[in-house]
């Protein structure tokens, strides 16, 4: 099965929530949108669902128009960020809800949740009531109840925000194992770009209601189509420099320049932005175009085993994403290195026209 979303508008109250988006899901793809809040992530699953209605444009199923059909007479299942269960029923009948709407016979209902339960690792918590389940319990019966229905579209709206660090790794891990040996069609919902990472699959990078690139996970982070969507798909947001390319060299200012390196070469003399991502600058040279550069610590931020750290000069400000905890004082003058050869070029429309050749790690 197949799911088009043609020329998709949303509007409400005049204001757009959704602009001309078209997208093309696959048989047995896996989907990441992408986006900030209220980027219209939410929205645009519920067009997919069929709970919202599209103020233009046509969705797709199997090849047939089901823009006007309900959510009831579609076979889709959503999984949201709160851990929707019936508190009256035991984990088994949870999962068997849908089924038994369906008028599932019994002995298949058995059959279908124990698979599924023992798909999530839930199997001995059958007779359980949701208050008696830990917070990840009860997302795997949540998600239980969406997958025991054979969906041709499982819609996931941020479901893993509620969960601790520990659990998210896990279920991320168990989502795309999952996915593999089913041939429906996953959308799965995040703010967070480290997390589309690690789903894979497709993502689609939404904005204020526009969708900005479609692709491959990996391809459409390391080869974004414009700095937007680079900033969307970078966290911390991918660090943003103007710079000036003349025949020779790049020039930030007077006493900030490097000479054009082979990568570089192609770019016509002209006023450019350059992009570095924050896990690319460092505090020691790690090449030989490593381009050092003079700044001041405005705050380090320590994240566990991570450090990100502001910085800035009187030209731009810049933020270091280091492995490690890394202790700075305020206004403490430091050295950090530009790496000048993993370097992403934008025109002044915000195009994307050089991408670095040696992309290397995230």
């Amino acid at each position: 099965m197949s799911l088009i979303l043609e020329n998709i508008d949303h509007v409400v109250n005049g204001e757009a929530h959704i602009e001309g988006v078209n997208l093309e899901l696959a048989p047995g793809s896996f989907n990441v949108l992408l986006g900030r809040t209220l980027a219209g992530k939410t929205t645009l699953m519920r067009i997919m669902a069929g709970l919202e209605q599209p103020t233009a444009g046509r969705v797709l199923m199997h090849g047939e128009d089901v823009t006007g059909v309900s959510v009831r007479r579609r076979n889709v299942s959503m999984v949201y960020q709160q851990f929707i269960n019936y508190p009256s029923l035991t984990v088994f009948d949870n999962i068997a809800s849908p089924l038994k709407l369906a008028k599932v016979v019994p002995e298949e209902v058995r059959q279908r949740v124990h698979d599924t339960a023992s798909m999530l690792h839930i199997e001995h918590l059958l007779d359980r009531y949701p208050l008696e389940l830990s917070g990840g319990q009860q997302q795997r019966t949540a998600m239980g109840r969406a997958l025991v229905k054979d969906a041709d579209l499982i819609l996931f709206d941020e479901p893993l925000v509620n969960l601790d660090y520990k659990l998210r790794e896990e279920f991320r891990e168990e989502l795309r194992e999952l996915f593999r040996a089913r041939n429906c069609i996953a959308v799965y919902a995040t703010t967070e770009p480290n997390e589309a990472l690690a789903l894979g699959g497709n993502t689609a990078v939404l904005h204020e209601g526009k969708m900005l690139q479609y692709g491959p996970t990996e391809d459409v982070y390391h080869r974004p189509r414009d700095i937007l969507t680079a900033e969307m798909f970078s966290e911390p947001p991918i660090n943003v420099v103007p710079a000036m390319v003349s025949g020779s060299e790049v020039t930030f200012d007077r006493d900030v320049r490097f000479p054009l390196n082979d990568d570089l070469k192609t770019l016509a003399p002209g006023q450019y932005q350059f992009g570095v991502r924050a896990s690319h600058i460092s505090l020691t040279p790690q090449s030989d175009d490593d381009l050092e550069i003079e700044v001041r610590v405005d705050i380090a931020e320590i994240s566990g085993s991570e450090t990100f750290l502001h910085v800035h000069n009187d030209l731009f400000h810049l933020v270091l994403h280091l492995t490690g905890i890394h202790e700075f004082a305020v206004d403490q003058d430091i050295k950090v290195y530009f790496p000048t050869h993993k370097i992403y070029a934008f025109d002044h429309g915000g195009g994307v026209v050089h991408i670095p050749k040696r992309i290397g790690a995230q």
